[in-house]
């Protein structure tokens, strides 16, 4: 198949459109501009709807309509604008409501730097916005996998009628790489009975919510939710390793992060030194066992975990390796990127150390 060479911003808008996205909302804000700038042009050729709304709290509650009528709906944004639309993603939780929603992470904390960062790691993975909602995200760490995922999103979106986050940081969204367009076979998806489409009849007026003013009623649905939430973390784990076979050293890291790992990796390699990668394509669900099972290995001394962050993804890797292993931290932060040697060097301490 031919390859074509892509911006990253640009290709997760055309992705989008490919997908099915009919309804774009944003407000600009570096490093993802080019998404509303692509979508600007794309939506209209395609047959939708893009608005650059006045904020990005208006934005995320223009998907929470398009949503409830049951259009596949996106949204994206960097760091301090995805923090504005928290409320509007706990509605969407809160309403069983299904969105992409895209953030191109940049340095913090406040505005920061316009420079590629990790640090939203919590917010994306524990309880985005208020309550107790959950949230899928998937993190990508080049173009075509963010191609892929995005497509992925609005499919997961659906079937588990929850916003989806693709959460990556300002590199991939900056950086240009040749990617194929994959040929995608229709998914069977449940139908949309629940939108929001006007009256069709007596009865079958659809009214979409997240209010539940009765606690006991909100009590059921939270339940409801968790029992989501289990079935998701069972179907939905993505991970990938690479050289972990009798590694002594296995790294964690996702995004940018993990490609840069794989560069030292190799190397350590050269030097005689085993260095395995592991990297969680789903953040959340965690895939904790998958991890677990590779600490269990005779041959690791040290799990090293490493992010563009003062250290945020070390704590699902401590929960997953639960204490089997030495689970050290290296990371950068503020918008400053973790570089090859850097980490080569990290591994070459724990190794030294373990030997002493």
């Amino acid at each position: 198949m031919q390859k074509e060479l892509w911006k990253g911003n640009e290709a997760i808008a055309e992705a989008a459109v490919r997908a099915g996205c009919r309804a774009y909302f944003g407000y600009p804000i570096t490093p993802q501009n080019e998404i509303p700038e692509y979508m600007s042009v794309r939506m209209p050729e395609a047959g939708g709807v893009f608005v650059q709304a006045e904020s990005e709290i208006a934005a995320i509650n223009m998907v929470y309509g398009a949503a409830a009528a049951g259009v596949r709906a996106m949204t994206s944004s960097s760091s301090p604008g995805i923090s504005l639309k928290q409320e509007g993603i706990s509605y969407l939780i809160g309403a069983e409501l299904p969105a992409v929603i895209v953030n191109m992470m940049r340095g913090g904390p406040g505005l920061g730097t316009i420079q590629a960062g990790q640090a939203d790691y919590f917010q994306a993975t524990r309880s985005p916005g208020h309550g107790d909602g959950r949230m899928i995200v998937l993190a990508p760490s080049g173009i075509q996998e963010a191609a892929d995922l995005v497509a992925e999103a609005f499919d997961l979106a659906d079937t588990y009628r929850n916003p989806v986050m693709i959460l990556a940081d300002g590199m991939i969204g900056q950086m240009m790489e040749p990617i194929v367009w994959h040929k995608r076979a229709p998914k069977a998806l449940p139908p949309k009975d629940w939108a929001a489409l006007g009256r069709e009849g007596a009865g079958n007026t659809h009214f979409v919510t997240s209010l539940r003013l009765q606690s006991s009623a909100n009590e059921v649905f939270n339940q409801q939710l968790m029992g989501k939430y289990q079935l998701i973390t069972a179907e939905e784990v993505r991970w990938e390793t690479h050289e972990c076979d009798d590694a002594e050293v296995i790294i964690v890291a996702y995004g940018t992060t993990a490609r840069i790992c794989q560069s030292a990796a190799r190397k350590l390699k050269q030097e005689g030194i085993k260095v395995g990668i592991f990297r969680p394509i789903s953040l959340w669900p965690y895939p904790y066992e998958a991890l677990r099972e590779l600490a269990k290995q005779a041959s690791v001394k040290s799990v090293l975990t490493v992010e563009m962050s003062l250290g945020q993804m070390i704590e699902d890797v401590r929960l997953a390796v639960c204490g089997l292993k030495p689970t050290p931290f290296y990371g950068r932060t503020g918008g400053m990127i973790p570089e090859t040697e850097q980490v080569s060097e990290k591994v070459r301490q724990l190794l030294q150390e373990v030997k002493s």
